[in-house]
Order: structure tokens, then sequence, then C-alpha cells
């Protein structure tokens, strides 16, 4: 009787395996884009809140650096208009190194080109989780910059996956699109509007995003508050769990027709 319960008991332990290649994996559906967004940008709230606890600054918020570079210009305050310039620019570093690691190990082995950005946020977030130990004004900067960089790559990759059609850390896009869905909605019940609806599918979409960057808010507030950088440790393991997965997948060997088309090394040397 053990034997027969052997293949059944393999397949539920390998269920979270499976669960993770098709979250991170590089074929695609609208369904494994929206549960990859949702725990992004549930991992995104916990790290936004974490930058406001443990550094006293948003690090997602780049509507808010760029005022805030503009106003203390203005104002002659050169320290916090060269924060909010650090900022944005680790935050542009970060979308851009994101985009270069995807395109490369599209190159390499199409099936890491999801997973290996992650990981490689998580391995920084739990780069962050040492912040503690800059205590100065510049170690601080650093700190804020390692994580302004973190959320800048997270944003190009699901930007990357879902072909633009999802953000997990730009929260204002995310709240304008239900306002204009709900507008939507509202001119269609006018007899102007006749003909006129809301796209409920995008509008649940959207809705489950916010709660799920609120949701993560809240748990990091409550992480960060009682542990402060060290809460990075989980979220960044959780990442790297979800990537490894897939990370570990060798590249398939080559068809029969791609080792007939493939020249022999030998013959190109003569």
């Amino acid at each position: 009787m053990t034997a027969r319960k052997l293949p059944a008991r393999r397949k539920h332990a390998s269920r979270p395996l499976v669960w993770s290649r098709v979250l991170v994996g590089h074929r695609r559906s609208q369904g494994s884009d929206m549960r990859l967004a949702m725990l992004l940008a549930a991992v995104a709230g916990a790290a936004n809140a974490g930058g406001f606890f443990a550094l006293g600054q948003y690090t997602s918020h780049m509507t808010g650096y760029l005022s805030q570079l503009a106003d203390h210009l203005v104002l002659g305050n050169l320290w916090i208009a060269f924060v909010a310039v650090t900022a944005i620019g680790a935050f542009v570093s970060g979308a851009a190194f994101s985009t270069i690691l995807i395109n490369w190990a599209r190159s390499r082995n199409a099936r890491h080109q999801y997973a290996l950005p992650i990981a490689v946020q998580g391995g920084f977030l739990l780069c962050f989780s040492t912040g503690g130990i800059f205590v100065s004004d510049p170690g601080r900067l650093f700190a804020l910059a390692c994580l302004c960089f973190i959320m800048g790559m997270q944003n190009a990759t699901i930007t990357k996956i879902s072909h633009a059609r999802i953000r997990t850390t730009h929260a204002t896009g995310m709240v304008t699109d239900i306002g204009i869905e709900l507008g939507r909605a509202a001119f269609g019940l006018t007899p102007p509007g006749r003909g006129i609806s809301a796209d409920l599918a995008k509008l649940r979409i959207l809705i489950g995003l916010v709660l799920s960057f609120l949701a993560g808010g809240l748990t990091g507030a409550l992480g960060y508050g009682y542990a402060g950088f060290l809460f990075s440790l989980p979220l960044g393991l959780v990442l790297i769990a979800l990537a490894l997965p897939s990370l570990s997948r060798r590249r398939p060997p080559p068809s029969r027709k791609e080792r007939h088309d493939t020249p022999d090394p030998a013959e190109q040397t003569l």
C-alpha cells in the first residue's frame, strides 16, 4: 500500500515547485501574470512601508521625489535635493538593470528570463537587511538608494512580463485607472452613455493589486516597526524561493533539426 501512495506524495511535494515555475516561467498567461503581480505588489508594499519606517522615505514614489527635487532646489536645500536625485537615479538604474538581465537571460536560456531578475531582487533585499549598520547620513542614503533600485527592478520586471499591462509599485496609476473604470460605469447608467460599460476584468485586477499593495504595506509597517531592517530577510527569501525552481532547470537539449543545422566547429575552421 505504501508503494501506491508514494507517487501521490511526490505529486503533492512537487506542487510548490510547479506553482513557482508557472509564476515566473517564460511561457505566460493572464492568470500567472496576475498571481505574480499580486505577490510582487505585496512585497513592494512591504518594502515601501519599510523604507518609511527605517529611513523616513517612501521608496517607490518617484512623483514625490521629483516634486521634492524642484522644491528644495528653489529653497537652496542642496542635500535634500541630492537625496531626491539619488533616489530617482537608483530607481531608473534598477529598471534598466532588470531589462538588461531579462534580455541577457533570454539570449542564454529563455526559461530564466524572468526568474533571474526576481532572484536578484531577493538578493538585494537580503543585502538591504544589513542596512541597520549604516547610521551616518551617507550610509542611510546608500540604504535608500538600494531600496529604490529594488523598486525600479521590480516595476520593470512585471512591466516586461505583462507587456506593460501591470505595474506593481505605481499605485497612483492603478488608483487612476480604477477611477476611470468607475467613471465609465457611472456614465453607462445615463441615457447618453448607453453601450458604455466598465472593463470589469481590468477593474478586478486593479483593485486586487491595490489591496495587495495595502496588505503588504500593513505587514511591512508591523514587520519593520518590530524588527527594523531585518524584516527584509523574509521578503528577500520569498523572492529567491520563488525564482530558484525555474533557475535550477537546465536548458533543454537541442532538437534533432537544430543539431543537424548547427555547423561542426571543425568544419568552420577549414
